[in-house]
């Protein structure tokens, strides 16, 4: 269960910088993100250690899809107003904290994680037997714990991949959160709740821990979120003394569930740019018209005047993105009766891409026309980063005992 009060949950996502965006990101991780913005504190950041892991015999790549990455996401919406954007690589704080992580992870913990062996064998041209890409899942723990962020956006796929960071904060906190005199600390912050509000909290911890009552913890939880008399030390130490453990110093980040993207590509399949059927972003309206103008559509369909079946047309997998109601009914009928042509029912398709991408285009041609602008948002994002970075540092340290510096 989290252990971080709601006014203090931050919402943490990357992306690995390998070119310019495309639909599948917008509609896959962007509108989320452009959506979560407003109701969470968050950070957004370049992945680009992580894109080392497996680019790292060609990292010009990586260089030159920073800012084009970046410039992509301001001009998508995501507003550097509401939530924080900064390189991770100028924020060295990750690195240090996935250094002193290590310490701790056992090895059998990397080598479970569902995609090792997967990317192993799906990327067989690239030699992946290094430990930057055994140990990219403890760097993606110490990006998360770093900022104590309570959720991270993943879909289903991903939510065993966040299992690890959960182990390892839970592993850290049982290590170094017995700090000397926890009890009584724990004690003392209790009184300080009031009489009224520490015999409730006694009462509930007591519940949770004879009897293992969820809706006492619940409640407990809440309780102290609502607290105004204690500090956020004293609020973390009771946190975990609730649970029968010591002071939260890395509290579990919980998954934001996402629904998975539903854009497919000008083939069919999932938009990606390993299968070369991608829109950019950034792509020529021109350029957009003829990629689905050229778009393959149901082989039944030789000649004008041969029904078709729109389940085996990728043309109809764009409407069921872009078209409502009357225009999907149109297609059905149309394309089964021979009614439309092939050209007719993509039309909508074109018009709709195209409408979608032109305020995109209009922002991103603004940001492309000043570099510093871009590079003062970043900059900011990358200070407002390392101020948060240090302050779980100074902890994560000081309970290892390395603060004698």
């Amino acid at each position: 269960m989290s252990s971080v009060p709601l006014q203090h949950q931050r919402v943490l996502s990357g992306m690995r910088p390998t070119g310019r965006l495309h639909l599948g990101h917008y509609h896959g991780v962007l509108k989320n993100w452009i959506e979560l913005q407003h109701s969470y504190e968050c950070l957004f950041f370049v992945a680009d250690w992580h894109a080392l892991t497996t680019h790292y015999e060609n990292p010009q790549v990586i260089a030159e899809s920073v800012w084009d990455m970046v410039v992509d996401w301001l001009a998508a919406g995501v507003s550097p107003g509401a939530a924080k954007i900064f390189i991770q690589s100028r924020v060295p704080e990750h690195a240090e904290l996935h250094l002193l992580l290590s310490m701790i992870t056992p090895l059998g913990w990397l080598e479970r994680v569902p995609t090792y062996k997967d990317q192993q064998e799906r990327l067989k041209e690239m030699d992946l037997s290094t430990y930057g890409f055994l140990g990219y899942p403890l760097l993606q723990s110490a990006d998360i714990l770093i900022y104590k962020a309570g959720l991270v956006p993943v879909g289903e796929d991903q939510v065993a991949h966040l299992e690890v960071t959960r182990e390892i904060a839970r592993r850290f906190n049982h290590l170094y959160g017995r700090e000397p005199g926890f009890e009584e600390k724990a004690e003392a912050a209790i009184d300080k709740m009031g009489k009224k509000n520490a015999r409730l909290y006694r009462d509930l911890r007591r519940r949770y821990q004879e009897q293992g009552e969820q809706e006492a913890i619940d409640i407990a939880r809440a309780l102290l979120e609502d607290q105004q008399n204690i500090s956020l030390g004293d609020r973390e130490r009771l946190f975990g003394y609730l649970e029968g453990a010591g002071k939260i110093i890395l509290p579990e980040p919980q998954p934001l569930l996402t629904a998975a993207s539903k854009m497919p590509g000008l083939d069919g399949q999932k938009m990606s740019k390993s299968y070369d059927n991608t829109i950019a972003l950034r792509e020529d309206p021109a350029v957009v018209e003829k990629k689905i103008r050229t778009m393959p559509t149901d082989p039944a369909r030789v000649r004008r005047t041969d029904a078709g079946d729109p389940d085996k047309c990728p043309v109809w997998k764009l409407h069921e993105v872009y078209s409502n109601d009357e225009v999907k009914q149109w297609v059905q009928t149309g394309c089964r009766s021979a009614g439309i042509g092939c050209i007719e029912c993509k039309q909508p398709v074109i018009d709709a891409v195209l409408a979608e991408l032109k305020p995109i285009q209009e922002r991103a041609h603004e940001y492309e026309s000043d570099a510093n602008a871009v590079r003062a948002v970043v900059n900011e994002g990358c200070e407002a980063a390392r101020d948060l970075a240090r302050e779980t540092l100074d902890e994560v340290r000081r309970v290892m005992g390395l603060s004698y510096r």
